[in-house]
């Protein structure tokens, strides 16, 4: 098995909404703010290449929206989801499996492609996972979280015929992955309803795609906690739970969202659980 990352590019969000109710003070020290208070982030996905398998970790932001949309994050940096590939002598058509942690635009947008007109898969020849439970809540969304569900991301899903369904587990219950033996699924519910973290057997490593949970290092404290979390002292249970986890079994956590820090391993310190070493996945 080799492990590949893939940068889809970069984009802006409020520092406000991403750190919750840590002040500006603190946390405009660990991702400082322009003008508009807004931070930047990464897009980093995940490649799996296993013999015929070559297994796709969320897909990025897209292409597909309309200028007014993408004015609203104002993507920037040079890498793209085909850039990256190619740069591993793959094709988008080489996907075999295309697994997506949840529904959230920045992180399935890349899913669904705009062919003459018509949405289309991006991926062709791929399986697209979620889950049943996930996916309900995706595509009946209450009104506070609508805005991240885009009906262009996900419903074309569906109608290709391309989606399946992972069985639902917790965050202290992994479920295997129908798709690969080495990898087990924890599930969290703070950030949104039954958001998926691919926990991967690597070169005698657990790797965990953190997804939402923990966007970046600057979230490992419990308190940061996103004001995009629908449920917010669930996240703090989650986090509780995972972080003791981590340090006792030594996880590394890849990190999506965290534009100067790919991975890290975690230790106990007098602040409570920090990140120890800071690296990049093929140092691993």
């Amino acid at each position: 098995m080799k492990l590949h990352t893939i940068e889809t590019g970069n984009f802006k969000l409020d520092g406000g909404a991403m750190f919750g109710v840590v002040p500006k003070t603190i946390w405009q020290k660990l991702n400082p703010s322009d003008e508009n208070n807004l931070c930047n982030w990464a897009m980093r996905c995940l490649l799996i290449e296993d013999g015929n398998k070559l297994i796709l970790v969320d897909n990025g932001i897209g292409n597909k929206q309309d200028a007014k949309f993408f004015s609203h994050y104002y993507l920037n940096g040079d890498a793209s989801l085909d850039k990256s590939l190619h740069q591993l002598g793959f094709h988008k058509n080489d996907i075999t499996d295309v697994f997506l942690t949840h529904l959230h635009f920045d992180h399935c947008g890349g899913s669904i492609s705009l062919e003459n007109g018509q949405l289309v898969p991006t991926f062709k020849n791929a399986t697209y996972w979620s889950n049943e439970a996930h996916w309900e809540w995706a595509t009946k969304p209450n009104a506070r979280e609508k805005a991240s569900f885009l009906k262009d991301n996900i419903l074309p899903i569906q109608q290709s015929g391309q989606l399946q369904f992972i069985p639902t587990g917790k965050i202290d219950e992994p479920v295997t992955a129908p798709f690969h033996n080495d990898i087990s699924i924890l599930f969290a519910d703070g950030h949104t309803n039954k958001m998926m973290l691919p926990q991967i057997q690597y070169k005698g490593h657990t790797v965990v795609f953190m997804a939402d949970l923990l966007p970046s290092i600057a979230h490992i404290p419990l308190p940061y906690v996103m004001a995009y979390d629908m449920f917010p002292l669930t996240t703090l249970n989650e986090k509780e739970y995972f972080l003791n986890k981590a340090v006792k079994e030594k996880y590394v956590l890849f990190f999506e969202h965290d534009i100067q820090n790919e991975c890290c391993n975690l230790t106990n310190t007098e602040k409570g659980i920090r990140q120890n070493e800071i690296f990049r996945l093929q140092d691993l």
